[in-house]
């Protein structure tokens, strides 16, 4: 069975992973977002918010993937262990609203100007995913690695001043791409989606599971076993 690595801190998109049967481990990444794109605009021109998530999904994947790597090669003694049959796993995630890409609110009075001009509006909510197979021959590593984006139409909730300060003052809109959630407190204020609601969380389980597909790791293989299913009443 192989073994996946997020190399993400979020914790959505662990618990995302985790109710779909999968553990990961996880293992945050140390890169510098702006400069990553700071050099990849150089390299290429201006990135479109679909590119730009990618590059930064890739980056992250390919640092944590480097350092088990070295761990394993027994070349860096502080680096984390490194089995032979891990498949590394990054993401990075951005709001597009009338075509400006949104990051996290560097405070509370932005969080509070962002949502007075998404309200009654819609976004583009772009994850991007990236992974690296690190597996040796005997576990069926091919060597690969690749990604893709996910991208969901959001349409807000046409809110008031009031319930917009209370939601601001959760905390939670400082912690978020966008100033949102879907699967926490900003739920009630996304009227619909159009795409894979996962992809807004942060990851995006039929994405994540055609990729392993192109690395020939079928999504069954990943999951704990004796995971549960979710029972409906």
């Amino acid at each position: 069975m192989p073994r996946l690595v997020l190399a993400s801190q979020s914790p959505a998109r662990l618990a995302t992973l985790k109710s779909a049967g999968v553990t990961p481990e996880v293992v945050v990444s140390g890169v510098d977002e702006e400069k990553v794109l700071a050099d990849a605009t150089e390299r290429f021109g201006e990135l479109d918010p679909a590119d730009a998530v990618l590059v930064l999904a890739q980056a992250k994947a390919e640092e944590v993937a480097s350092r088990l790597e070295r761990a394993r090669d027994n070349t860096e003694a502080d680096a984390p262990d490194a089995p032979d049959d891990v498949i590394v796993v990054g993401c990075d995630s951005m709001l597009e609203f009338d075509g400006t890409v949104v990051g996290k609110p560097a405070d509370a009075a932005a969080a509070r100007e962002r949502w007075r001009a998404m309200r009654g509006g819609k976004g583009v909510l772009h994850s991007g995913h990236w992974v690296v197979d690190l597996r040796d021959d005997e576990a069926g590593g091919t060597g690969g690695t690749l990604g893709s984006t996910s991208s969901t139409t959001v349409w807000f909730a046409d809110i008031e001043d009031d319930e917009i300060d209370a939601y601001v003052a959760t905390g939670e809109p400082l912690h978020v791409a966008g100033a949102f959630t879907i699967d926490g407190l900003g739920g009630p204020y996304v009227e619909r989606i159009e795409g894979d609601h996962h992809g807004v969380v942060g990851i995006s389980l039929p994405l994540l599971r055609e990729l392993l597909g192109e690395l020939g790791v079928p999504w069954r293989t990943l999951r704990t076993p004796a995971a549960p299913g979710r029972r409906r009443t």
